[in-house]
């Protein structure tokens, strides 16, 4: 990370800060008349036997007024509802089942048939925040593990991208200590912005997570679908009878196995064709953020709430977007943490998509699901976003392809705090679209519940006889858990110690 600046440059942006794209896109806005234009007009001056309708459209472009798209006229063949409920009925491909797997019963795979030790990845409790940053963006891991020592393998702890969201706001001054805790942030976050290197150990604990789980790798596959199902999102496989960890074993995994070798699985496999009404899994709590309000405000919510992600909505609750933790690396930067005080819907519509192009990945994809999708048809959307939960939204109604206007719906919708401005500083940039001018109907639907792995893991555990915990309550426990695990992490800063026992 050597082309990163210290922390201590963080300001608020200036209009001399904003991000090229952004600025660009403001002057050509500002001109009436595109360079096309001004051309097609010396040239129709030109030219002789022209047709009189072709010089009126000529003047309406001049005048800023473009000829009607022919798509306002044209009939589609099918309306919108119907292609959605085409897409969410059509059978989905799947991959051929692992030759590994094929005709054993899942309640006897060990837990270490799944992971690959050649996927963990280390770093030490001494690392600075910078290096383990940049570790766990090269990896493509959701997490690293810490260690006492280069040679030791055996985990006290894990940093992941909710502990990098956690300091980031800590450094900008934008977390709200409790009262005892309010001397400690403002020590750490001092040093931060000194550009002093701060160990990894000291911020390991910043994000709302679950406790750190361990497993040994003779555990059977049904032990971790109730854990899973309960709520956790990720287990340490260590070898037998040691510390010494040799995988990592996720949600997403696990959903991802069940997918590829369902068809062995008669009791999991029936599963699928069912739709997400009669399967009655997800919540209808629903945290999500207006598309106007700023980045850092969304990152804020995430992080008081002990979520992964949040779905971002136009005025009338439409999603319009998704943003994510893992969303934090596009601000590891200094250049780019002007767009902490731009809007949501920029960073999702004008950040993401660009750098979507620029990678050849699609950054942009579609997060959403209605209650006719069926189980396959979630959980193909999870895998193929390598996303944690799919947003709900209305089902399309047959009669129109015209969206309603909504009306109101028991949607919690929790609004973001908002960003005190110091004296002197700027306000924020305008978006580039705004929440009431996304075309949110059009996009996806009313946001109305949530389904994530957790949910699709816990109906699994029940329907295979298991007990997992409802995962309200460790949702409840993980937003409770915040304020102790920041101070532990902040009390260890001084006294340069860490309790591994967490």
């Amino acid at each position: 990370m050597a082309d990163r600046k210290p922390l201590a440059d963080i300001t608020r942006p200036t209009d001399d800060a904003l991000p090229p794209a952004a600025s660009s896109r403001s002057k050509e806005t500002s001109l009436s008349l595109p360079p096309k234009v001004s051309t097609l007009r010396i040239h129709s001056a030109s030219t002789v036997g022209s047709s009189s309708n072709h010089r009126d459209s000529l003047r309406e472009n001049v005048r800023g007024l473009p000829p009607p798209s022919p798509r306002a006229a044209r009939h589609p063949s099918f309306p919108q509802p119907a292609i959605d409920m085409m897409l969410t009925s059509t059978p989905i491909s799947r991959p051929g089942e692992s030759s590994k797997f094929s005709g054993r019963d899942w309640k006897s795979i060990k837990v270490c048939e799944l992971v690959d030790e050649e996927n963990v990845s280390f770093v030490e409790l001494d690392t600075p925040v910078e290096t383990a940053t940049q570790l766990l963006i090269d990896s493509g891991a959701p997490v690293i593990l810490l260690r006492e020592t280069p040679e030791s393998k055996a985990a006290c702890g894990t940093f992941d991208y909710s502990d990098l969201n956690a300091y980031l706001l800590l450094v900008v001054g934008l977390v709200q200590p409790e009262e005892g805790d309010i001397s400690s942030f403002q020590e750490l976050a001092k040093r931060a912005r000194e550009g002093n290197p701060i160990p990894v150990k000291h911020v390991k604990d910043l994000g709302k997570k679950n406790a750190f789980t361990i497993l040994p790798e003779s555990a059977p596959l049904p032990l971790a679908v109730e854990i899973f199902g309960s709520g956790v999102h990720r287990i340490a496989i260590a070898k037998e009878g040691t510390n010494e960890v040799v995988g990592v074993l996720s949600q997403l995994r696990l959903v991802e196995f069940f997918w590829e070798n369902g068809r062995s699985f008669p009791s999991i496999d029936s599963l699928y064709p069912q739709q997400l009404k009669d399967l009655n899994i997800g919540s209808s709590r629903v945290i999500a953020v207006n598309g106007d309000k700023p980045l850092s405000a969304a990152l804020e919510l995430m992080n008081n709430e002990g979520v992964s992600s949040l779905a971002v909505i136009d005025n009338l609750n439409n999603v319009v977007g998704n943003i994510s933790t893992v969303d934090v690396k596009h601000l590891t930067r200094s250049t780019s943490l002007p767009l902490l005080w731009s809007s949501c819907i920029h960073f999702v519509s004008v950040i993401l998509s660009d750098r979507g192009l620029l990678d050849g990945k699609d950054s942009f994809p579609v997060f959403h699901v209605n209650p006719y999708s069926t189980l396959a048809h979630t959980v193909a959307k999870l895998i193929a976003t390598r996303s944690h939960r799919m947003w709900v939204v209305d089902a399309p109604s047959p009669a129109s392809s015209v969206p309603q206007t909504p009306v109101s719906q028991p949607v919690v919708t929790i609004p973001p705090p908002l960003i005190a401005s110091s004296p002197g500083s700027m306000p924020f940039p305008s978006p580039t679209v705004s929440a009431s001018a996304a075309p949110g109907a059009l996009l996806s639907g009313r946001l109305n519940g949530v389904a994530s792995l957790t949910d699709i893991l816990n109906l699994f555990a029940r329907t295979s006889g298991l007990t997992p915990v409802d995962p309200t309550q460790a949702r409840k426990q993980r937003r409770r858990s915040s304020s102790s695990s920041m101070r532990v992490s902040l009390d260890s800063a001084r006294s340069s110690s860490v309790d591994l026992r967490r």
